[in-house]
C-alpha cells in the first residue's frame, strides 16, 4: 500500500504534463498557426521634410497550393493601403506554391514594392528534425529539388512592379518620397554578394540631398546588418527566423536559425554599428514549412509600419 500511494502523485503529474504536451499542441497545429495578425508600430527613418510612408513587411509565407486561408488573409492586406510592400523572401514553400502566391499577391499590384529571395524561394523544403536547430542554424540539404525562381520572379517585377534586390539596388519613389534601396540573397547560404552593392548604389546616380537608404534581407545575420550600416542604410528589413516559430510564453524565442540575438529575432529594434543606430524589423513571417506545420506562442504576422522622418 505505501509504494502505491508514493507512485499515485507521480502518475498524476505524468498525466498532467502528458494532458500539457496535448493541449499544447492541438493549439500550435490546429489554431496558432492561422491566427494571422497584423502588427503596427513606427519608426523615424526617412529623410528631414519627408512625408510619413505606410509599408507593409511581408516575409517566410512558405506558400504550399492548398493553404487558402494563408492566401486570402495576404490578399486581404491590400485593404490598408500601403504605400510601399517589402517583401523579404521565402514565399514558396513547395513545388506548386506559386499558385498561391499569385493568388495572395495579386491585389496589390501597383503598389510600390521590393523584395529578396529566401533560398526556399529556390528550393524546395526537405523533411528535418526540428530539434536541430537548438545545435545553431540549420545546414544545407544536398540535391534540392528546385522550384519554378524565373516565374515567381517575372510574377514579382513584371505583373506586381516591385524590384527584385538580390545583391542589387533599386531607386522607388514611395508616396512622393526618393527612397534608395539595396539588398542581399540569402545570407543563410552564403548567396550574399556586398561586392556588387556599391556598383549598384553607385549606378543609381546622385540621389536628394535629403535621402533615404533602405537595406532588405531575407536572413538578418550581423554581418549583413553591419555591411548595410556602413552602406548607409537608415533602416533594415530581414526575415527567416519565424520570430522562433516555436516560443515559451513568458520568456520569448528560443532559436532565431542564425546569429541575431534572440531578442531581436521578431519584432522592430535598433541595431547600432559603428556610431550610427538605426531601426530594424525582423517579420516573424506568417508561414512555416510543410514539414513543420505549427505556431506556438508566436503568431503568423505582417508588420504594418510607419515610418516617419528622422530629426538628422
Amino acid at each position: 500500500m505505501t509504494n502505491r500511494s508514493a507512485a499515485h502523485p507521480a502518475l498524476i503529474a505524468l498525466g498532467a504534463m502528458g494532458a500539457v504536451g496535448v493541449a499544447s499542441a492541438v493549439w500550435g497545429i490546429g489554431i496558432e498557426r492561422y491566427l494571422f495578425t497584423v502588427r503596427k508600430v513606427t519608426a523615424a527613418a526617412l529623410a528631414p521634410g519627408s512625408a510619413p510612408i505606410r509599408v507593409l513587411h511581408v516575409s517566410d509565407a512558405h506558400m504550399a497550393p492548398w493553404q487558402h486561408r494563408k492566401q486570402n488573409w495576404l490578399a486581404s492586406l491590400a485593404e490598408l493601403e500601403p504605400d510601399l510592400i517589402v517583401n523579404t523572401g521565402d514565399n514558396l514553400g513547395h513545388r506548386d506554391g506559386f499558385t498561391g502566391i499569385r493568388r495572395a499577391f495579386t491585389p496589390l499590384a501597383g503598389i510600390p514594392g521590393v523584395y529578396v529571395h529566401g533560398s526556399n524561394d529556390v528550393q524546395a523544403p526537405a523533411p528535418r528534425n526540428p530539434l536541430k536547430y537548438f545545435t545553431g542554424p540549420s545546414k544545407h540539404h544536398h540535391e534540392p529539388e528546385l522550384l519554378d525562381t524565373d516565374a515567381m520572379d517575372s510574377f514579382f517585377t513584371d505583373e506586381l512592379g516591385w524590384a527584385a534586390l538580390n545583391n542589387s539596388a533599386a531607386r522607388l519613389d514611395v508616396a512622393g518620397n526618393s527612397i534608395d534601396f539595396f539588398g542581399v540573397d540569402d545570407a543563410h547560404r552564403d548567396w550574399d554578394e556586398f561586392d556588387k552593392l556599391p556598383p549598384a548604389i553607385d549606378a543609381l546616380g546622385a540621389a536628394p540631398m535629403q535621402s533615404t537608404r533602405i537595406g532588405v534581407t531575407h536572413a538578418p545575420y550581423q554581418r549583413v546588418l553591419n555591411g548595410f550600416i556602413d552602406l548607409g542604410a537608415d533602416a533594415i528589413f530581414g526575415g527567416h527566423t519565424h520570430g522562433g516559430q516555436v516560443c515559451l510564453p513568458g520568456y520569448g524565442t528560443l532559436v532565431a536559425n542564425c546569429d541575431i540575438p534572440l531578442k531581436q529575432a521578431k519584432g522592430l529594434s535598433t541595431w547600432s554599428h559603428r556610431g550610427r543606430t538605426v531601426p530594424l524589423n525582423v517579420s516573424a513571417g506568417c508561414g512555416h514549412s510543410i514539414y513543420a506545420p505549427v505556431r506556438f506562442a508566436c503568431r503568423p504576422e505582417a508588420t504594418l509600419l510607419t515610418l516617419t522622418p528622422r530629426s538628422q
